[in-house]
């Protein structure tokens, strides 16, 4: 006989769920809520009047636990947090109140809107656009050491003024008789390195107070403006020598501002000028030095330099008058007009129209004179100068015209923001009067406002066909105008006129080039105007232009964003799937990869826009072939994440097919799902699913009363799981599967497919990794494994017994399993299964189990506590009982007396809630399991020990308790 032998103790769940239920009262009020007190006044009998208070809640309670913000709702804002934050936020708003409103005004005038472009974000694009594999040259005496950077240095240990001064203008001198260098030969990146060095050396020097070699530099780097021996490179070395000068004008600006400090009236104390100042608030000594650096730039003799330096420091001009901004960009546009080369003044009038609307955008004078000099200047593109310089540099006109459009594009921006539509008109009568040139019209079209041009589009169009396009193609005209009618769009009955003239001429385009990059932008004019055949129209033009030589190949990029253009605006599927040209024209993409980002945005954008399940055939079948595409791309190399990935995008497609309640037709699809997507295993997952829970909306549909249809069809579902469960990679997937489809076998009386489930799933169970990688991270799979089973055995517990086989022979298999399961050495998970597997079978003992499946006779029904049955399973809970003490005994080392103590508290509580400890040997194995638990143990087994005691004291002073008294009294104390 065993040393101790299980004896179950007998319980009812019903009568223990009662007597834990806690009683619910209704309340009354919110406990935070305010409460009013009304006063009530009455007479008594002899008429004296009589005070009585009543708390009268303000509102009806609201549920705390509601969804709609209970406490906010019910409190009204008066619970204290709320109140202080209140107050604060009124006294902010108080005291901001008057300064906002003052300031409000000036900001809205002195700042640039969303609308308006920074330079910052077109000088990439200008640099990216504008290279040159020729060799560049530059002139400067600032790259490498010499004599004259010891002079200059000597100069800041001069003593007196006059030394000083002296040497300055020896400065002066020796940069004006020729002493810089010219490097030559020097390529793109060469010569972008070299204005790095002297943007740097500018900071170093005015960081070493080498106040006139900064100013040197800054004349040097304005002198390279007036080189055009490389002209197809200009606007980029526009771009980066500016970018010194406004570095240099930083510099001067902020050595003046912390040097122009003042006395606030009423104070003693000098303080730094507010950001927003004044000139009447800066000392004299400050405009003084002010005036100074307009003295030095006065004196450089030639005109770019001079300009451009000088318009560098032009915020310098804030600490004079008020009225030196608008006097002096006026001067400066004028003086442009002495450059006489067309290219090098335009960039000049942009540089002086950035750094006045960086500055003080509300003046615009000097702005409309700055165009009108273009206007004037444009005729001497076709002088023989100009056509001289380009024979020389090999450069066509239409390639030169393209290097104005930066400049011009800036000040017709300028001129353009925040400008009423007089303004357009008024751009409009002069280029027509002066230049009606395409380059101009292109900018004109591209500076203004959107809802401008738009309202003038059939306008714009017949302008398009008269301008001169001498050097300047005309397709960029109306792609330029295409942009714009697909942020604004013209009057409705001249949206049809607008596409047909526009069309016309990009049709005859024959270069691929130029006719792709406008059907690019027109598609999306196109697909927001237009329904279904106007769309399928433009898509056979566009497979007609690509197809020939199989241009396609070169334009990948521009034929996705045709598709991306259409997908953003067309959400109907079927009809866009409808298109006889739409999965043509996908066909082009024969590049795999190109073909598979195409097909990702289309089941995105379906997933995304295709809010209700449909059962339209197109659709099905042409998502079919998408998802195929993506699928068979799929292969050994595909990263991890790229596959799952494709599996989640194709699952949502999967969701979104219904056939509602033709639950054939559903299963019928999941078949077809399967066989075209046999490689996912996430997808195969979510197949699983679906198929589990049609198997769920049947049993909903019928009530569960199955007929021999529906339980015919439930069982095709088991079939059907349990046929691809196994084509899963992942092992712990297939367990979980396994499981899971069981449990919705059993819930629709499938007890033979149930079975089979169940089967696979403990024969599975030896095949887990040891580790496994979950959420990127690598884990044991032993924790896993653990409370799989536990959901297992809970499942088995109202699974009832195959007649033909023994008692539990289930839960049986499953201890066959797992004892013969190579578990981690040091790991006692298997002791730990086994405790549960003690719970589960002594609840098996009791005449009725804890929990059912409905219309499932369990085992308490089959058997009705018979002996034999209770005998079987009492023996083999004597066996484990067995393992469990004969590992306990193993743990008495000093490295396992954690282990031990551990594993003694859970058999403890096993024994407690599940043993008849009215059985002698039982109770004092408990009152032993207690004392070796309290032995080795730490904090956190501490406090569960004293929630355990807190519980046998309670169960003790319950009615017929004696025996938890007298478990309570011989338990050690803690």
């Amino acid at each position: 006989m065993a040393a101790y032998e299980w004896y179950p103790r007998r319980r009812d769940y019903g009568k223990e769920r009662n007597s834990g239920a806690i009683t619910i009262t209704p309340a009354t009020s919110h406990p935070l809520k305010a409460i009013s007190v009304v006063e009530v006044k009455s007479a008594d009998k002899r008429g004296t009047p009589v005070k009585s208070f009543q708390d009268v809640p303000k509102r009806d309670f609201v549920d705390p636990l509601s969804s709609s913000d209970p406490l906010g709702t019910s409190l009204e804002g008066s619970d204290p947090l709320s109140q202080f934050a209140a107050e604060a936020a009124q006294k902010k708003s108080s005291i901001g109140l008057n300064i906002g409103s003052e300031k409000k005004k000036a900001r809205n005038e002195n700042e640039l809107d969303d609308s308006f472009e920074p330079w910052s974000s077109k000088k990439s694009g200008i640099i990216a656009k504008y290279t040159t594999s020729e060799k560049l040259s530059i002139t400067t005496s600032f790259l490498s050491a010499t004599d004259k950077e010891k002079a200059v240095i000597r100069t800041q240990t001069t003593t007196t003024v006059t030394d000083k001064v002296k040497n300055r203008l020896e400065q002066l001198d020796d940069f004006e008789e020729g002493s810089v260098q010219e490097m030559l030969n020097l390529s793109q990146q060469e010569y972008v390195s070299r204005i790095d060095e002297l943007n740097q050396a500018l900071i170093n020097a005015w960081d070493q107070d080498q106040r006139v070699k900064a100013l040197k530099i800054g004349i040097q780097c304005s002198k390279l403006l007036a080189d055009t021996n490389v002209i197809q490179f200009y606007p980029s070395k526009f771009v980066l020598v500016t970018d010194i000068l406004d570095t240099f004008g930083k510099l001067v600006y902020d050595r003046l501002h912390d040097k122009a400090q003042y006395i606030p009236p009423g104070s003693g104390v000098p303080v730094k000028l507010p950001e927003n100042f004044t000139p009447d608030q800066v000392p004299e000594t400050a405009k003084e030095t002010c005036r100074n650096w307009f003295y030095k730039i006065a004196s450089i003799r030639e005109l770019i330099p001079r300009f451009y330096v000088e318009a560098a420091l032009m915020k310098c001009y804030s600490f004079l008058n008020k009225g030196e901004y608008a006097e002096a960009l006026q001067r400066l546009a004028v003086m442009t007009r002495g450059i006489g080369d067309p290219l090098v003044a335009i960039y000049a009038r942009c540089y002086l129209s950035r750094v006045g609307i960086l500055i003080a955008p509300s003046i615009r004078d000097h702005l409309m004179p700055c165009f009108e000099d273009f206007l004037f200047s444009y005729g001497q593109l076709q002088d023989d100068s100009v056509q001289n310089v380009l024979a020389m540099q090999k450069l066509e006109m239409p390639r030169y015209l393209t290097l104005f459009s930066p400049a011009l594009d800036w000040i017709l921006q300028c001129i353009a923001h925040r400008t009423a539509e007089s303004t357009l008109l008024e751009v409009l009568e002069k280029c027509q009067k002066q230049c009606n040139s395409a380059l101009l019209l292109n900018s004109l079209i591209s500076a203004f406002k959107p809802e401008y041009v738009a309202a003038r589009a059939m306008d714009f169009i017949q302008m398009i066909k008269d301008c001169e396009d001498t050097g300047f193609p005309k397709h960029f005209l109306f792609r330029t105008l295409g942009l714009c009618l697909v942020i604004a769009h013209p009057q409705e009955d001249q949206k049809l006129s607008v596409l047909n003239e526009a069309w016309k001429p990009l049709m005859k385009l024959k270069n691929p080039s130029d006719y792709i990059i406008c059907a690019e932008i027109w598609i999306e004019y196109v697909v927001i105007n237009f329904g279904k055949r106007e769309i399928n129209t433009i898509l056979n033009d566009i497979i007609k232009h690509m197809t020939p030589d199989r241009a396609f190949e070169d334009f990948y990029p521009q034929l996705q964003s045709i598709v991306s253009k259409i997908l953003s605006h067309v959400h109907d599927f079927s009809m866009l799937f409808s298109l006889d040209k739409f999965l043509p024209f996908i066909d082009m993409f024969q590049k795999e990869t190109a073909k598979v980002e195409v097909c990702k945005n289309i089941v995105e954008a379906f997933t995304k826009y295709q809010v209700e399940t449909t059962t339209d055939p197109v659709i099905i079948n042409a998502m079919m072939f998408i998802c195929k595409t993506l699928h068979d791309s799929v292969n050994a190399l595909t990263l991890d994440d790229e596959r799952r990935m494709i599996s989640n995008l194709i699952s949502g497609f999967i969701q979104k097919i219904s056939f509602g309640r033709d639950f054939e037709q559903q299963l019928s699809f999941y078949v077809e799902a399967r066989a075209a997507f046999s490689n996912l295993d996430t997808f195969l997952i979510q197949l699983i699913q679906n198929v589990n829970n049609l198997a769920i909306e049947t049993r909903k549909v019928v009530k569960g009363n199955h007929s021999r249809k529906t339980g015919n069809f439930v069982r095709a579902c088991a079939a059907y799981c349990f046929i691809t469960i196994p084509s899963l990679q992942s092992v712990y997937s297939q367990l979980q599967l396994y499981l899971l489809s069981g449990q919705v076998a059993l819930l629709n009386h499938c007890y033979s497919q149930a079975d089979a489930f169940f089967k696979a799933a403990i024969s599975t169970v030896p095949q887990l990794p040891k580790t496994l990688e979950l959420d990127g991270k690598t884990r044991s799979a032993e924790p896993i494994l653990m409370e799989y089973i536990y959901n297992f055995i809970s499942t088995l517990l109202v699974v009832p017994d195959n007649p033909d086989t023994g008692i539990l022979y289930l839960l049986r298999g499953l201890l066959n399993i797992l004892q013969n399961y190579t578990w981690e050495p040091s790991s006692d998970a298997k002791i730990m299964v086994y405790t549960r597997v003690i719970a589960v079978l002594s609840a098996t003992c009791q005449e009725t189990y804890p929990y059912h499946i409905n219309k499932v006779d369990s085992n308490d029904s089959m058997y009705g506590s018979d002996s034999k049955f209770i005998s079987e399973v009492t023996s083999t809970c004597t066996t484990l009982l067995e393992e469990i003490l004969a590992h306990l005994k193993t743990l008495n080392t000093p490295e396992t007396q954690k282990r031990q103590s551990v594993l003694a508290n859970e058999l403890f509580t096993t024994l407690v809630i599940h043993g008849d400890l009215q059985q002698q040997q039982l109770f004092n194995l408990t009152v032993n399991l207690w004392s070796l638990a309290s032995k080795h143990r730490d904090s956190t087994d501490t406090r569960h020990m004293v929630r355990t005691l807190d519980y046998l004291k309670s169960k003790a002073s319950s009615p017929g308790g004696k025996l938890f008294q007298d478990l309570v009294r011989k338990l050690p104390a803690i």
